[in-house]
């Protein structure tokens, strides 16, 4: 098929995040404010610097068959879990060829993870340490491939026009989504599962970010320790789970009669070339990827009403971000509602885009921001609209447009921008 500049929609969701085991349940936790964030039980995380994560609330295992669930590392199961939801909610009822509405040759999947399969190399490793080589997994190496979960959606669903895995970090489940609408603009797929995962609570990763100063050591108050813009955010909190979308071409979309949350407007993308794992103070690189995306997709910032913003809760984070915004959008910026929804998921890392994408489609669908929790003492430099207390109503007349921002160690920044239908 020759090269198109096709428009692309949402026409399905899927999560399992800290806050449910699907959208749903994901959603109403945000609006409610509650976080996922938990004390880590267990006497390996006993003598951890950081012993609190944001754990799934639904276990894999609960959702799973034992039989396939023990040929899939932790990001995997939660990457099928994810993609099932938005498979059905999409209205598709069977693998691709099985169901005529799409064929495997115009069907992709784009499912990102920032670390893959650690948790699976990691035990695997225990395994031939504590009980010898023959006790090892024969399914270790597909588990333990960043591509795992990209590869078994992909099989389930029975895609062929290609499966991908970008991996950047912090910034993977949104390039992915990015990616994915690429496919579709240019002709290559009808469409596209994409998003991210993530499943790295485990001490090794654990202590490595704790002891590189990232995360926050707040244990005696879990619930609180997730705290962007406020004064006394000391780092992230390291989440598990997974978002995905499905994106179709509007034309084949309304071929089938498919419910549309939103048009994908576009991406916007660069590199810091700063630090391998600093943000770059000013948001010289951030500034750069929010005007790529102005420039690739002709979105008017006056017509921007909400951000799902990165803010993870580090103190250079946060506010980088926010003096990159203001560089480009101006005056602009002042009417968006800002959501931090890490406040209650933790960060997802790879998978962070992908939750954060299916949150930022529920805000223009229901016009509605959730709002950002543990910001009793907003930081002085933050000079922007944060939602704060209570969710936030958005214009309920006429286009909206959202965007959502990831940003990932090496300096690889990703913004994505929504519009509602």
């Amino acid at each position: 098929m020759s090269p198109t500049n096709r428009t692309v929609v949402v026409t399905g969701i899927g999560a399992t995040t800290p806050l449910g085991g699907d959208s749903a349940s994901t959603w109403e936790g945000l609006l409610a404010g509650r976080s996922g964030v938990k004390p880590l039980e267990g006497e390996r995380f006993a003598e951890l610097p950081v012993r609190i994560a944001a754990t799934a609330a639904v276990d894999p295992s609960e959702v799973l068959p034992r039989p396939l669930a023990r040929k899939l590392d932790r990001s995997a199961q939660f990457a099928i879990i994810a993609a099932r939801e938005a498979w059905a909610d999409a209205g598709y009822t069977a693998p691709a060829g099985e169901d005529a509405a799409i064929a495997p040759e115009r069907l992709g999947t784009v499912i990102a993870s920032g670390i893959g399969g650690v948790t699976t190399l990691l035990d695997q490793y225990d395994v031939l340490k504590e009980k010898g080589v023959r006790r090892v997994s024969p399914h270790t190496v597909p588990m333990l491939m960043p591509n795992g979960p990209s590869a078994n959606v992909g099989l389930e669903i029975n895609a062929r026009a290609g499966v991908h895995t970008p991996v950047s970090a912090c910034a993977s489940g949104a390039e992915a989504i990015g990616y994915a609408v690429e496919m579709i603009r240019t002709g290559r797929a009808d469409v596209v599962v994409a998003g991210g995962t993530e499943a790295a609570i485990h001490p090794l990763p654990i202590a490595a970010f704790a002891n590189m100063m990232a995360m926050s050591k707040n244990n005696e108050n879990p619930e609180t320790a997730s705290r962007p813009y406020d004064k006394a955010r000391d780092g992230f909190v390291l989440g598990e789970g997974a978002g995905v979308v499905v994106l179709e071409s509007a034309e084949h979309a309304a071929a089938r009669g498919a419910r549309v949350y939103c048009e994908v407007l576009g991406q916007g993308l660069s590199a810091d070339s700063h630090h391998i794992a600093q943000p770059e103070p000013t948001g010289r690189g951030v500034a750069a990827a929010v005007q790529n995306l102005l420039d690739n997709t002709g979105l008017d910032p006056a017509e921007l009403v909400h951000l799902n913003a990165h803010a993870t809760s580090t103190p250079q984070g946060d506010t980088a971000e926010l003096k990159a915004l203001r560089k480009v959008l101006g005056d602009d910026l002042d009417h968006i509602a800002i959501s931090a929804t890490k406040s209650m998921t933790g960060h997802l890392l790879g998978g962070a885009g992908g939750i954060e994408s299916v949150a930022t489609v529920l805000a223009l669908y229901h016009r509605l921001a959730p709002p950002t929790i543990n910001l009793d003492d907003i930081d002085d430099d933050i000079d922007a609209d944060i939602v704060r207390g209570e969710p936030r109503k958005l214009p309920a007349e006429g286009p909206i447009s959202a965007i959502n921002n990831s940003f990932g160690f090496g300096g690889h920044n990703v913004t994505l921008a929504f519009r509602s239908i």
